[in-house]
């Protein structure tokens, strides 16, 4: 089963790229609740390349690395990976003053694909607002 998760960003596709493909700014909006940070994340941004983000419940309590390959990569269009025996594809469409972000991955059976939906959700919520305070604090 496929989860889908999306979010309009009103800043230019530029900026929206970078913010998610930075690992300085990744470890600023990976997050899906306020009690979890991203400690760590390094970002070979091409076919084959390898991503890692370590992810900490910021009470010290439990932590993971989220990793995988790139698959594809079309610069300001979309982002294929590979994570576990799982997939997911992210792209990026110009709409409007903004860039329509949406996140398509494979569901896992451990958790609920309300509980999936609402934490990848989150997270692209956070993306969008770090990109908005970024791009206004230029």
């Amino acid at each position: 089963m496929k989860i889908t998760v999306s979010t309009v960003v009103p800043a230019p596709i530029q900026d929206v790229w970078s913010a998610y493909t930075t690992p300085a700014d990744i470890m600023a909006w990976n997050a899906a609740s306020p009690d979890w940070h991203t400690t760590a994340s390094t970002v070979d941004l091409r076919p084959g390349g390898r991503f890692s983000s370590r992810m900490e419940a910021k009470d010290g309590s439990f932590g993971f690395d989220f990793e995988g390959e790139y698959t594809e990569v079309v610069p300001h269009q979309r982002i294929a990976y590979a994570f576990g025996d799982r997939i997911a594809e992210v792209t990026f469409q110009q709409a409007g003053g903004g860039v329509v972000v949406t996140v398509s991955f494979d569901a896992e059976s451990t958790h609920s694909e309300e509980q999936q939906r609402t934490g990848w959700q989150a997270i692209l919520d956070n993306f969008n607002r770090h990109v908005v305070g970024k791009v206004g604090a230029q």
